[in-house]
Order: structure tokens, then C-alpha cells, then sequence
């Protein structure tokens, strides 16, 4: 459970009205909501979609807090809820989860590689889950969005991480390992998913390796 005081401390980011509302949950997806009065919802920014449309809907539904890059104009009068603004709301959701994750000095196994990542995961749970707490990406969620969200799952209750990491072009393996922050590595295969975003194989081998 984090205070929103907390998590605009830990991005650094200018928090509107109320900072005293609890964080336990994050929320992407306004079709999702569950928890309003624990719930943060990050309003990302796409080439198809903005999110920050969602949120009058969103507080209206009892969620308190916010993370946007603006506040819409519909919102401007709400008094009661919390908005933390930042520059880029993807940027702000991976610095959080990348804090979060250095709370918990576990057993973390990060998988990368073309195919195979969630059949590796899944096999592996299997395997330790009697003899561990395990905290394991739900589904395939391995992207510069599914990883934070994996990794906002850790407790203290868990004693081991398994998280799987996808990346489709150069620069996007340093993020999340920065979340991860792995000590064990898998590469489970080299194929071609994806060879659009690299030069060569070669380029490719070395960002999963990271």
C-alpha cells in the first residue's frame, strides 16, 4: 500500500489536491475497475487512444487517484481526488513498478527469447510452487506495459519472482530490466518475431541478453 504523498515523492511529480489516499491497486483498463477507493488509474497515451478520457467516468465510479500527463477540463472542478501530472504516464508507471521492486530482495528469474516465454513460466511454476511463494507475470504480460504491472504484484509474502520480458525494437530490454532487475536469466529460443525492429540477428541477440 503506497500513500500518494509517497508516489509522487518516488516520481518526482506534482501531486493536485488530496495526497493522502491509499494506492494498492493499478488500473489501466476503465473496464476493469474493482477496488475504486485503493485504485490508481494511469491514463496512457497512444497512437490509438487516450486514456485521460476515462477519468470524469472513472471518479464518478469512486476513483480518487490519478496519473496523467494533464488534467482534462471536465475534471478541473473535482475537489476531492488526486491527480499526480507527469510528462509521459508509461515513463511514470515503469519508475514506480522500478521502485516497487527494489522493496524486495527475493529470487527473481527473468524470461526472454522469441517464443516459449509463458509455456517456460507456467512450467516453472509448477515445478516450485510447493516449496515457494511464487509472484509470476499473470498470462503474457511481458511489454513496456505488462511488465510493470507483473511486478506491482510483489509482496512480502513472496519468496520467489518469475517474470517474462518482450521487446520489439532496440531500447526497450534496458527498461525492463530496470524493473525486473533479474538474478537469474532464461532465453528460451531466437526466432524471427519481430526482426523488423532490429538490424540483424545478431542486434537482437544482444538487446534480449541484457
Amino acid at each position: 500500500m503506497y500513500k500518494t504523498a509517497h508516489i509522487s515523492e518516488i516520481l518526482n511529480a506534482k501531486c493536485i489536491g488530496h495526497s493522502n489516499h491509499d494506492v494498492k491497486h493499478l488500473l489501466i483498463d476503465s473496464r476493469q475497475l474493482t477496488e475504486p477507493n485503493q485504485t490508481l488509474f494511469i491514463a496512457l497515451i497512444s497512437k490509438r487512444n487516450d486514456a485521460h478520457q476515462y477519468i470524469f467516468h472513472l471518479y464518478q465510479s469512486g476513483v480518487k487517484t490519478f496519473l496523467v500527463s494533464y488534467i482534462p477540463e471536465n475534471c478541473k472542478q473535482i475537489s476531492d481526488a488526486c491527480f499526480i501530472i507527469v510528462d509521459n504516464t508509461l515513463t511514470a508507471l515503469q519508475k514506480l513498478t522500478s521502485y516497487h521492486r527494489q522493496q524486495f530482495n527475493i529470487p527473481t528469474i527473468g524470461i526472454t527469447g522469441s517464443n516459449g516465454k509463458t509455456i517456460v513460466k507456467e512450467w516453472l511454476y509448477q515445478l516450485l510452487k510447493n516449496d515457494y511463494s511464487i509472484c509470476r507475470s499473470p498470462k503474457s504480460f511481458n511489454s513496456q506495459i505488462g511488465v510493470p504491472l507483473s511486478v506491482w504484484q510483489l509482496n512480502n509474502q513472496h519468496n520467489l519472482a518469475i517474470f517474462e520480458a518482450g521487446i520489439s525494437e532496440i531500447g526497450e530490454m534496458k527498461l525492463l530490466e530496470e524493473i525486473i532487475k533479474p538474478s537469474i536469466g532464461i532465453l528460451t529460443s531466437l526466432g524471427t518475431a519481430h526482426d523488423e525492429g532490429f538490424a540483424d540477428t545478431s542486434v537482437k541477440l544482444k538487446e534480449k541478453l541484457i
